[in-house]
């Protein structure tokens, strides 16, 4: 399932990340890299453990716990502090899957994966993030602001960057629901259940909806 999340960030906030951005010193990308992914990255990454990552990423993850559409996607158990690339004119990122395990000590699985765009699509060419799935290949190039949910299992690559810069957080997401099918089918249930909510307000059939819901959640 690939869930598009618009406007997660304002344009203010979008504007503010960008400032400190433009005045952070980046790594080469390839340092958070697993063995097969970095042979195929070329990108510049902002370190992990910076001051301006850790500040950054904390307006993510606010932002995040507020959003209605995330939660009921990604039914988020939790999440990877968001880490931040960069790709230049000529920069690529090829196919790869994501690792299935990150962080050290008690790692997190990798259910989901998520790109939050930082560049307008008109500020740069290429760089288009090409996700693959049983329905064919995905082309997604977001406005500043919006994000890209999908199934970390996804075999995904970032095309290169020809003009202009693009930036980007990415993250990973540790679900309550590990099966991206189940977790669609909650996710469905939800929406729909919401809708009717809307216009037939209080029937009792709601409340089966509902418990409906909740109690395939417990399973």
């Amino acid at each position: 399932m690939l869930v598009q999340i618009a406007n997660l960030l304002s344009l203010d906030v979008v504007a503010h990340i960008n400032r400190v951005l433009g005045q952070a010193s980046w790594i080469d990308g390839r340092i958070t890299a697993g063995h097969q992914s970095e042979r195929v990255k070329r990108n510049l990454q902002l370190p992990e453990d910076s001051p301006a990552a850790r500040e950054l990423g904390a307006i993510i993850l606010a932002a995040l716990s507020r959003n209605a559409l995330f939660i009921s996607a990604a039914l988020p158990r939790r999440i990877f502090p968001p880490l931040f690339n960069r790709y230049e004119p000529g920069m690529i990122f090829g196919a790869h899957v994501d690792n299935a395990l990150r962080g050290s000590g008690n790692p997190l699985r990798t259910d989901l994966s998520a790109t939050l765009f930082l560049s307008n699509p008109e500020d740069y060419d290429g760089g288009e993030l090409l996700i693959d799935d049983t329905y064919g290949c995905h082309s997604v190039k977001l406005p500043a602001g919006h994000l890209i949910l999908y199934p970390a299992t996804s075999l995904h690559r970032v095309n290169p960057v020809t003009r202009g810069v693009r930036t980007s957080s990415f993250f990973w997401v540790q679900s309550f629901v590990r099966d991206d099918a189940k977790r669609t089918l909650l996710f469905d249930l939800d929406a729909t259940t919401q809708r009717l909510t809307h216009r037939l307000q209080d029937a009792p059939e709601l409340l089966q909806l509902t418990a409906c819901y909740h109690n395939l959640m417990r399973m």
